[in-house]
């Protein structure tokens, strides 16, 4: 529902954003139904998301980079939210500046899903996005979608073969991304994740619902990881297993830990060219409703964009 609430105050290292743009991710809706408890929300009634773009109207004692007047994107608490808003506080360190050359929407866009791609490839599969390294083999599902879309083009930067899967009216967007081959995760070859020039995969960066670990195995390299950005039970239970059992195919879930650096790093990639958002569609914040079921559907092309 909308309801009238009070511009909030900074505290001493925040600052208060007149918000431009604001991105939906699926973390928001689960968050919402419950289903992210005991760890989120702190408390409802809750005002949801947390990957926002603005001017700086005020910043708190202690902020030392932004003043007012400044464009910025920055990432919300997911304890606390406030995204979906006119205004919201944001913590100096989780906020960058927005160069005039990346669009209010492109950069709202980057927070939780870019730096989610980014924290699976260099961290959990260990792809240097300078290019050196071994080359690596790597499988990215639902390479439409918001982490997925920004993996591929990520990846692409690293010495990587990228295999992608994604629906049949997607296919030819996510090669433009950069993906070098590509399955509709309909047929039999995507449904089985079979790469088409028979390569087993270093790594797996699984942004797609649960699938079962029989399903990966065998198309896995001796030493190949999942790394599951939205695990469940079943995929905690299948890391723990292969912890016990010291398999060397291993399962990785991923627990995002936002880095200011990262973030800044990301906006100057979109800055240079280097990597691209897709943008679903754009909604009206009078209109958040529209945004929040198409974002619960999971059938959309890049990034959900609310406008206040």
């Amino acid at each position: 529902q909308h309801v009238e609430v009070p511009v909030p105050t900074p505290s001493n290292s925040e600052v208060l954003l007149k918000l431009e743009a604001i991105s939906l991710n699926p973390v928001d809706w689960k968050t919402q139904k419950g289903m992210l408890r005991p760890l989120f929300p702190r408390k409802f009634p809750f005002t949801p998301t947390t990957d926002v773009t603005g001017e700086v109207v005020e910043v708190g004692p202690g902020v030392k980079n932004f003043k007012p007047g400044d464009k910025v994107v920055a990432m919300l608490s997911h304890l606390v939210g406030g995204g979906l808003s006119e205004y919201a506080v944001a913590k100096e360190n989780v906020t960058v500046p927005r160069p005039p050359e990346v669009s209010a929407a492109d950069a709202a866009s980057l927070p939780v899903a870019a730096l989610t791609a980014h924290m699976a490839l260099t961290q959990s599969a260990e792809v240097k996005l300078d290019g050196s390294g071994p080359c690596k083999n790597i499988l990215i599902t639902a390479a439409s979608g918001g982490v997925g879309h920004y993996a591929v083009q990520l990846a692409k930067l690293g010495n990587t073969h990228v295999t992608a899967t994604c629906g049949a009216r997607n296919i030819e967007l996510v090669k433009n991304l950069g993906a070098d081959e590509v399955l509709d995760y309909k047929t039999p070859e995507g449904a089985a994740l079979k790469s088409p020039s028979g390569k087993l995969y270093d790594a797996v960066i699984h942004c797609a619902p649960a699938f079962p670990w029989s399903v990966f195995e065998p198309n896995l390299s001796e030493k190949g990881k999942v790394v599951d950005i939205t695990p469940g039970p079943s995929a905690m239970w299948t890391f723990a297993i292969k912890k016990l059992t010291f398999s060397k195919k291993k399962l990785v879930p991923l627990l995002l830990i936002p880095k200011g650096e990262n973030l800044k790093y990301l906006v100057d990639l979109v800055k240079e060219g280097k990597i691209k958002t897709i943008i679903d569609s754009k909604h009206s914040l009078s209109k958040a409703e529209d945004a929040w079921s198409k974002s619960i559907e999971g059938h959309a092309t890049g990034k959900i964009i609310v406008e206040p």
